[in-house]
């Protein structure tokens, strides 16, 4: 990995328009078609940017969805995704491209649908919240006694709100999502959604790995009217990674992912604080866990 933390970034030199920062990625435009993801090093946990990033993550981050892309057109040919190449633009000066080498994607541009798309193949996280005050898991009424981390009988669908930079997303039931982005639409998703999520995880139990929960997001093509899968994909920034071997049913679990970074702030006070940075032996924690989760899945050394 890289020593220093790629957090900030100008490419205007390179003639592309910037178009939006979120809280990793930052997208410029090469053409009309055609959109340039950067995955920085930056690092958000409960929604909230913290001032240092991680070494080498925003690379991890995008060879990593690379390799389950590649997966997903093997496996799920019909489903279309919006991955062009992990090349940069001809434009993008020769300085700029060593540094940003391994974390950029070129992708094809296509309408957001304004839903973040969530499975859960285990109650954790905001879902085992919900169920301890209401028995309920975005609003859905769950099988009783359940107990934390315990694998669901089948994977559940639970859409949030995408929410603006600065707000929080919320959990919200499949009606309202189907209120939101249409009816038959949400049903798509959810289809999609959960066969993206069980090839994923039979994918990674065989590699030590249970995945927890996840994120997709979907786009729309406007000339075949079908979904089109975009953004990164089960990634330890989209989903919660467990080591299969350290997993037990009734308490809350290690974890591959920013679990661990969370558990910290959680435990210094600093849940949902702004300007929090991260000491280094957390840094260094974060860092292996990621490296470690790429390499189970991968079978390739991260260095």
């Amino acid at each position: 990995m890289s020593s220093e933390a790629i957090t900030t970034l100008d490419l205007s030199t390179s003639g592309m328009k910037h178009i939006a920062s979120g809280k990793v990625r930052e997208i410029y435009e090469v053409d009309q078609s055609t959109l340039l993801f950067v995955a920085t090093d930056r690092i958000s946990a409960y929604d909230v940017i913290l001032n240092n990033g991680i070494p080498g993550k925003g690379a991890l981050l995008t060879q990593l969805s690379a390799h389950w892309f590649d997966l997903i057109r093997s496996r799920i040919p019909n489903l279309k995704i919006h991955l062009i190449s992990t090349s940069l633009p001809s434009t993008v000066p020769d300085d700029l491209k060593d540094k940003l080498a391994d974390q950029t994607m070129q992708v094809r541009r296509y309408p957001i649908l304004p839903i973040e798309s969530i499975v859960r193949g285990y109650i954790t996280g905001s879902a085992w919240s919900e169920y301890k005050k209401s028995g309920t898991v975005n609003g859905m009424t769950m099988p009783s006694g359940l107990k934390e981390s315990q694998k669901l009988e089948t994977a559940i669908w639970t859409p949030s709100t995408k929410a603006e930079a600065g707000q929080h997303d919320e959990n919200i039931s499949k009606e309202r999502a189907g209120e939101i982005i249409g009816a038959d639409v949400a049903r798509k998703v959810e289809e999609v959604s959960l066969q993206l999520y069980e090839m994923a995880r039979d994918y990674a139990a065989e590699r030590g790995i249970l995945i927890a929960d996840t994120k997709f997001e979907f786009g729309f093509d406007p000339d075949t009217k079908g979904l089109v899968l975009v953004d990164e994909v089960l990634t330890p920034d989209s989903s919660r990674f467990w080591p299969a071997d350290q997993y037990q049913v009734g308490k809350s679990q290690s974890s591959y992912d920013k679990q661990f970074l969370r558990d910290w702030l959680t435990s210094t006070g600093n849940k949902g604080k702004e300007g929090v940075s991260m000491p280094e032996n957390i840094v260094q924690a974060t860092s292996s866990k990621y490296a470690e989760a790429y390499e189970k899945l991968t079978g390739k050394k991260w260095t």
